[in-house]
């Protein structure tokens, strides 16, 4: 009895932990997860600071629906380091953002005409 009870409870704990809500709950805690409300959108930005010594790029941007987050200026790391390169401060851009590694960092780069 005992046994069928122990083994009960063990796939009880392995079907909840395998759960969808659980595991994106553990993505959510432990850094896993990419976007925090869904696929990456284009975004419209200002450039408002190129620093290549450091990989990173200050926008301007419009509101970002996969982050649920308003328009703001913050600091970007960039897929492309070569980027940097065609960036200078004042560029209108479009652009694609993600969480990588833990960072906000553009994933996809439009100069606007």
């Amino acid at each position: 009895m005992k046994t069928a009870l122990a083994i009960t409870f063990i796939v009880i704990a392995v079907g909840f932990s395998s759960s969808p809500v659980v595991a994106d709950e553990h993505a959510k805690h432990s850094g896993m997860q990419g976007s925090a409300a869904g696929v990456a959108t284009m975004v419209d930005g200002l450039v408002k600071k190129v620093d290549k010594a450091s990989g990173k790029v200050t926008i301007a941007h419009g509101p970002m629906a996969n982050f649920n987050m308003p328009a703001m200026t913050m600091v970007f790391q960039v897929k492309n380091a070569a980027w940097l390169d065609q960036m200078k401060e004042g560029d209108t851009i479009r652009f694609m953002a993600d969480k990588v590694n833990g960072a906000f960092t553009v994933i996809h780069l439009e100069h606007a005409n």
